[in-house]
């Protein structure tokens, strides 16, 4: 196969992905045929190229699962104080989790190694980054680094089914909400006495 022809092939599966999301989204029982007609392709091709609903839906978990890794591994978790790399790795993963709400909400059922391995990785790289901030004193040392994780990522959560629209923020906004939420808490600086 040429490089045209697998190029021309892989974007036809890309445009097939990316409605898949917006029909499955809006309608979750969508059919193949609905879908076929909002990636503006014949329903031939999209059964070519997935042969079953639950193929295709396989197919976009995967996809934004590996839309998801990349976020992560796209932020600085190394090299960048630990409350920047944060703050861009919060960024990253809502504009993925904010645009692929579906195949990400299939992504947490899918068994597929793939998927399965994309997500440890994940959780394994953001135990690392909040050890980091608890080393470096911005997390205090007697905070349970699993539960905050578990706040992190229900925050996340609670963004994503407001679809991504809280105020109308868009991703680093809305990162700064949650990071700022997660860090502060939702408390004045100076409690009141009570």
């Amino acid at each position: 196969m040429s490089r045209a022809l697998r190029a021309d092939a892989e974007r036809t599966v890309r445009t097939i992905l990316e409605a898949a999301e917006r029909v499955l989204s809006a309608d979750p029982a969508a059919t193949m045929e609905q879908i076929a007609e909002a990636a503006g392709v014949a329903r031939t091709t999209v059964h070519r190229r997935f042969a079953t609903r639950d193929a295709l839906v396989g197919a976009l978990t995967a996809w934004a699962a590996r839309r998801f890794a990349e976020a992560v591994d796209a932020a600085p978790l190394e090299s960048a104080p630990p409350l920047v790399a944060l703050y861009q790795v919060t960024a990253n993963v809502l504009e993925v989790k904010t645009g692929w709400g579906f195949a990400m909400g299939a992504a947490t059922a899918s068994s597929d190694p793939e998927v399965v391995r994309a997500h440890s990785d994940v959780l394994a790289k953001c135990d690392r980054l909040f050890r980091r901030a608890q080393d470096a004193g911005v997390v205090r040392a007697d905070v349970d680094l699993a539960w905050a994780r578990r706040v992190y990522y229900a925050l996340i959560h609670e963004v994503c089914v407001s679809g991504g629209s809280v105020g109308g923020e868009d991703a680093n906004a809305l990162a700064n909400l949650v990071v700022d939420t997660l860090m502060r808490g939702i408390a004045p600086a100076s409690p009141p006495v009570v």
